[in-house]
């Protein structure tokens, strides 16, 4: 069963990130905030995290399209191809913000994405995930949380996520309020910005 933690952005509490961290590398499944809707993620470089995300969301991991997030641009190289000078400049512009980037993937990714063509890049405008992930040392693999609801399609609310999801995930980080718009999805493998979702975030940074 999930523990919930509170964390606050401006912040984040040293000995509970480093708490979370070990969690996740240890294998744990968690729900955190971001900058737009809470998300499921997990450590990109463990295995079995990842086959068991892929489990939850019911999906076979060679077929999952988990974002890759990160704390910033300066560690790209490990998981997308070079990409032309005016695409990095559009990521630089608009990171970190609401935004997924679909990137060419590099050969060196971790073994269950080795066959993937393309990755997406996300680094959000939130200091409790950044925290999170500069501590760890890599990206984190993530899925947005969907409500079950008809009507509305993303839970805001930790402790309502919490009541939702506490026999499926280990931690839910209490972030506050979440947003109820997901990131916009731009694929740029062509060499130039096309918006295959608009969600939150100003396209005309694009």
């Amino acid at each position: 069963m999930a523990g919930i933690v509170k964390l606050y952005e401006e912040n984040p509490n040293e000995r509970r990130v480093h708490d979370i961290v070990q969690r996740l590398r240890n294998g744990s499944l968690i729900i955190i905030p971001t900058d737009t809707v809470y998300s499921l993620v997990c450590d990109l470089h463990n295995p079995k995290a990842l086959k068991n995300l892929a489990k939850l969301k019911g999906v076979k991991i060679e077929k999952a399209n988990f974002s890759f997030i990160t704390d910033s641009l300066s560690n790209l190289s490990e998981y997308v191809r070079s990409m032309d000078t005016s695409i990095y400049k559009i990521l630089k512009r608009t990171l970190p913000g609401p935004f997924t980037f679909i990137l060419e993937g590099s050969n060196t990714l971790p073994k269950p994405f080795k066959n993937k063509k393309t990755v997406g890049i996300r680094i959000p405008d939130n200091n409790i995930v950044r925290a999170i992930i500069k501590e760890l040392g890599n990206p984190l693999a993530a899925s947005s949380i969907k409500d079950s609801d008809e009507i509305i399609e993303y839970t805001t609310d930790p402790k309502i996520i919490f009541e939702n999801w506490r026999n499926k995930v280990d931690i839910v980080i209490d972030g506050g309020f979440g947003g109820n718009i997901p990131s916009t999805v731009v694929d740029v493998t062509q060499g130039y910005p096309e918006i295959i979702r608009e969600g939150k975030g100003n396209i005309d940074l694009l």
